[in-house]
């Protein structure tokens, strides 16, 4: 759990040594910045858009700056799809559809195919969807994301070939794109040397955060934007490279210098940053030891601001429910010792981890505050007041459509398709309602 040692690459052109640290310090100083900064995952968005300070405490006080262009990958790529939609042959009121939405048109194929009434076992939703993202994301053949990562689907190949062309059929028929399209179509619009000198022209300099765990679709983007690499800073930590099974890849951060040489033959400028502000020394020395047997890397050595701290300890338990009893003892024992429960906490990876936990808290009268688990826009409820809205906007969402049609009292799933067809038929008329 220490806080990643980041490195800045800065592929500024002429700028030489001092590239990176050029585009870190006009932000700071409060100079006119028109910058993207694209990060991994469309809900970090809004965080992205907080008002950009002064970097170093000592600085001199800075205007604030608010940034026109920030956010992730796939929010950055939604403007400028709509901003430019007739280019691809969208419409610029298209709809996005969120992993639940794309999983649930995914199974509507399915079934319609005759896959769900198969002899075998067919892929679920999630799985078929799984496979088109990777496949999408890491520009491979489908042959090789199954061999490579979804082996036991294999035997599926040309069933899931007529999937995927029925479901990339059936979103543009409804003008609906999926989170994926959203890159695909980013990149099919860099793909255009007048498109992409007019969008890589709107911008002086292009910050990519947490590049580490960027595809080959957004590493090729970003190429686009910028051939020569000047303004481009990305910043990222090779050691923290753990989203492979979602086409992530390494390759993208540790080649970066060699990508973008500038125009006077010189590679990207890199500058390591090994001061840690969030850990202390012991568990530093400890992802020391780990991230130096790595082969492919940035070499580094973290150093900590707070001081040496306790060493961490490694503790090995037979099961999940010795785990649970090891992890309240030492609750208890750190209550004993003065520290209140409200001063203590326990990470783990995924919400479900925390089931036996749970269990053990309860049953040992222990209060907890649980934060994670199903996120808001996850909700059904949420989802669907999501459903009207997206309908209301796109009369051609049909997946929105289903789903809003079923919460009037007494409309199941095939009344709700015989109104959508119906719906269709008038031309997606909102009158079909009262001749229905």
């Amino acid at each position: 759990m220490t806080r990643r040692t980041q490195r800045i690459l800065g592929a500024m052109g002429a700028t030489g040594a001092m590239g990176a640290i050029g585009a870190a310090g006009a932000i700071g100083a409060g100079g006119a910045i028109g910058a993207g900064s694209a990060t991994g995952a469309m809900r970090a968005a809004d965080a992205s858009h907080a008002p950009i300070a002064p970097i170093a405490p000592s600085a001199p006080i800075a205007p604030v700056i608010r940034l026109p262009w920030s956010g992730t990958f796939h929010s950055i790529a939604n403007r400028l799809i709509r901003r430019h939609a007739a280019a691809v042959g969208l419409d610029a009121s298209f709809s996005v559809l969120d992993r639940g939405d794309a999983a649930d048109l995914m199974d509507v194929l399915r079934h319609e195919l005759g896959y769900s009434k198969a002899d075998k076992r067919f892929p679920r939703k999630d799985t078929c969807l799984a496979i088109y993202s990777h496949r999408v994301n890491t520009q491979r053949p489908l042959a090789d994301t199954l061999d490579a990562v979804f082996p036991w689907c294999a035997e599926w190949e040309p069933q899931l070939t007529a999937l995927y062309r029925a479901y990339v059929d059936k979103k543009l028929a409804n003008q609906a794109l999926d989170y994926d399209d959203l890159l695909l179509y980013w990149h099919a619009m860099m793909g255009d040397e007048r498109l992409a000198a007019e969008v890589g022209g709107g911008f002086d300099h292009i910050l990519v955060d947490e590049y580490q765990d960027t595809n080959v679709l957004q590493a090729e983007i970003l190429k686009q934007l910028r051939q020569n690499g000047h303004g481009v800073t990305v910043v990222g930590d090779d050691a923290q490279a753990i989203y492979s099974f979602r086409a992530a890849t390494v390759d993208n951060i540790l080649g970066f210098p060699d990508q973008y040489v500038g125009e006077n033959g010189l590679a990207a400028s890199i500058i390591t940053l090994e001061e840690n502000y969030r850990s202390t020394q012991g568990v530093l020395d400890a992802a020391n030891a780990l991230i130096a047997e790595g082969a492919r890397q940035y070499r580094k050595v973290l150093r900590a601001r707070r001081g040496t701290g306790r060493k961490p300890q490694y503790v090995t338990v037979a099961d999940d429910q010795a785990q649970a009893e090891y992890v309240v003892a030492r609750v208890l024992d750190t209550r004993e010792s003065g520290v209140p429960l409200k001063r203590q906490a326990v990470l783990f990876r995924s919400s479900h981890h925390s089931d036996t936990l749970e269990l053990e808290l309860t049953r040992r009268n222990i209060p907890f505050v649980k934060y994670g688990g199903l996120r808001f826009l996850e909700a059904a409820h949420v989802k669907d007041l999501l459903a009207v809205l997206r309908w209301a906007d796109n009369p051609k969402n049909r997946i929105a459509a289903f789903r809003a049609l079923q919460l009037l009292p007494g409309m199941g799933p095939s009344t709700a398709e015989q109104f959508v067809a119906r719906f269709e038929q008038a031309g997606h008329s909102w009158s079909a309602f009262t001749a229905f």
